[in-house]
């Protein structure tokens, strides 16, 4: 979908793009270090496929710890909040309008950076299946203090490797799909640049006076 009446709106603070390209790298990186240890390829090598993992995974515990803290300090847990407000519109759109050339129902502005549909995938990882990831990670990571800890009565190793796998293919499906949606804007790169500068080029239209608490330029 072309328009030929475009204007960048600044969307994406300096610390938001660092921690999602950060975050992505060290998902990424999960994923190949992981399957490594379960045995589906050799790349690094068994052990330093377990150090790089382990590194990997306290990495990205401690950067979720700052996300968190940046998302409430600065009120941007907001952006996170789900509505059912023209979420089926936006479902259609990615099914049908979108191979129609159609606008998307949703404009994007600094107070809704995301759309109905983004806010629920997105409170559900950042609320439920990153954290039960993490947890299950540390839980593996401390197996040998299970013991000492009195827990490994409730705890089965075999049961938490089973769902720290099942959760790592979740966020892999995901990544692919993320990976797709970036190149749904009005260029193939849209997205991707926007992310990459924090400017996000935007339809002009009925809700451009949402965009006043922004810096706008033509």
């Amino acid at each position: 979908m072309t328009t030929n009446n475009m204007v960048k709106v600044y969307l994406y603070t300096r610390f938001e793009r660092f921690w999602h390209w950060v975050q992505a790298v060290l998902i990424i990186m999960l994923l190949l270090t992981g399957l490594e240890i379960h045995g589906t390829y050799a790349l690094f090598g068994f052990e330093r496929a377990v150090e790089l993992h382990n590194f990997f995974g306290l990495s990205w515990l401690t950067l979720f710890v700052f996300i968190v803290f940046w998302l409430f300090t600065t009120g941007e847990w907001k952006q996170y909040i789900p509505t059912t407000k023209k979420l089926f519109d936006v479902i259609h759109y990615y099914c049908i309008d979108i191979f129609k050339g159609k606008p998307h129902p949703i404009r994007k502005n600094p107070d809704a950076k995301h759309n109905p549909l983004q806010r629920m995938t997105y409170l559900g990882l950042a609320a439920a299946l990153l954290p039960t990831q993490m947890i299950a990670g540390l839980l593996y990571y401390t197996y040998n203090s299970w013991s000492v800890w009195r827990i490994s009565t409730y705890l089965n190793l075999e049961t938490l490797a089973t769902v720290h796998l099942v959760i790592a293919f979740l966020l892999l499906s995901f990544l692919i799909i993320h990976v797709y949606m970036t190149t749904t804007g009005h260029t193939i790169t849209a997205h991707v640049a926007a992310m990459w500068s924090g400017w996000e080029e935007i339809e002009e239209g009925a809700e451009i006076e949402d965009w006043e608490k922004a810096r706008v330029r033509s």
